[in-house]
C-alpha cells in the first residue's frame, strides 16, 4: 500500500504532532559501505561546508533519545552509540538489524550518513506524519520519485518483525537489498528533492559544496558549522545580530561590529546563555549604538542636549 503526502516546501514541514513526545524516538544512522563510486574514500568523513557528512546527519537527528551509528567508531561532533553488523560489510539490512538492537523507542528514524541537506525539521516532519497515520513508516522520495528508505521514520516493532521474517526466509539479513524490506511495509511517501539528496559520487559532493556557498544558503551553513565546531546548541535571531553589527559599524566604527557581537555573546553566556539572554544583550547593545550615533549627529541651534532619562542637574558650586 502506498500513500503520498503533499510535498510542501522542500526540506521543511510540520514537526512532531501535538500531544506527542518529540523525544520518544531513536535514530539509526548507517555509515558503513565501501563507497566504490568515491574510489573507496571514507564517505562519512568527507566534508561539505567544513563539516563531515556524518556530523551533518547527526545534527539533523539531535532530538533522538538514542542515536546509533552502525560503523567503526570515529570522532563525532555529538555523542552516539556505536554498533556493527557481524560480519562487517553485510549490507544495509544487516546494518539496520545491528543498529535496531540498541534502540528502545516506539519510533526510529533511519538515515544514511551521506545526506548533506537533511535538517532537524525534516526529521520532525517524518515523525509527525508517522504519528498521524497508521502506516508502518514514512519515507522521502527523490526528484525522480524513487523511494529513499534510508531517509525515513518507522515503527520500531514493525521493522523488527519484518527483519525477523526476512531472516527466516533467507537465512539472515546479510546481502539482502533494502527493497525486500520496503516491499513488506505499509509506507507513506513525502517528496523532498533537497533533503533526499545523497552523495554517491564526487560530482554529488561538488554539487553539495557549491550549493551551500550560494548567497541564500551560505550564512545559515556557516552558523551551523560554527555551532557544531564550538559545541553550541543555541538558536538565536540572526537578523537581530546582523542589525546590531550594522549599527555598531555605521554608528561607531567598522571594527566595533565584530567586537560588539563578541561582547554580546560573552554577556549572554554570563547571564546563563539561551536565546533570551542573547536577545536581551543584543537589545541593550543596539540601544547603546543608537545613542552613540545620535550624539555624533550635529544639533540644530536651540536643540536641547541629549541627556539620560534619569539625569539630574549638576549642583556642585563650580558647575557651569
Amino acid at each position: 500500500m502506498t500513500a503520498y503526502e503533499p510535498p510542501g516546501e522542500p526540506g521543511v514541514g510540520p514537526g512532531p504532532a501535538q500531544g506527542t513526545d518529540p523525544a520518544d524516538h531513536d535514530a539509526v544512522v548507517l555509515a558503513g559501505g565501501a563507497a566504490r563510486r568515491l574510489g573507496g574514500a571514507d564517505k562519512p568523513g568527507v566534508r561539505v561546508g567544513g563539516r563531515a557528512l556524518l556530523d551533518r546527519v547527526l545534527a539533523a537527528c539531535d532530538g533522538a533519545r538514542t542515536t546509533v551509528v552502525v560503523a567503526a567508531p570515529r570522532p563525532t561532533a555529538r555523542p552516539v552509540t556505536w554498533a556493527r553488523e557481524d560480519p562487517p560489510g553485510g549490507g544495509p539490512l544487516a546494518a539496520l538489524d545491528a543498529g535496531l538492537r540498541h534502540t528502545t523507542a516506539e519510533h526510529v528514524v533511519v538515515l544514511s550518513a551521506d545526506l548533506p541537506f537533511l535538517e532537524e525539521r525534516t526529521v520532525g516532519r517524518l515523525l509527525g506524519t508517522l504519528r498521524g497515520t497508521a502506516a508502518d513508516g514514512v519515507l522521502l522520495t527523490d526528484p525522480d520519485g524513487r523511494d529513499q528508505p534510508l531517509v525515513a521514520a518507522y515503527r520500531t516493532r514493525r521493522l523488527r518483525e519484518t527483519l525477523a521474517l526476512l531472516a527466516e526466509r533467507h537465512g539472515g539479513p546479510h546481502g539482502l537489498p533494502l527493497r525486500r524490506l520496503t516491499a513488506e511495509l505499509d509506507l507513506t511517501r513525502i517528496s523532498d528533492p533537497v533533503a533526499s539528496f545523497d552523495c554517491d559520487t564526487w560530482d554529488d559532493i561538488a554539487s553539495a559544496r557549491a550549493r551551500i556557498r550560494e548567497h541564500g544558503h551560505v550564512l545559515d551553513e556557516w552558523i551551523s558549522a560554527v555551532k557544531d565546531e564550538l559545541g553550541i546548541d543555541l538558536d538565536v535571531d540572526v537578523k537581530e545580530l546582523l542589525d546590531l553589527a550594522r549599527d555598531a559599524a555605521h554608528g561607531v566604527a567598522r571594527p566595533a561590529a565584530p567586537l560588539t557581537t563578541f561582547l554580546v555573546g560573552y554577556a549572554a553566556a554570563r547571564a546563563g546563555g539561551g536565546p533570551e539572554a542573547v536577545a536581551e544583550a543584543a537589545r541593550k547593545a543596539v540601544a547603546l549604538a543608537a545613542r552613540w550615533a545620535e550624539e555624533s549627529t550635529p544639533k540644530a541651534p536651540g536643540d536641547q542636549p541629549d541627556v539620560a532619562p534619569d539625569a539630574t542637574p549638576d549642583t556642585r558650586p563650580d558647575a557651569g
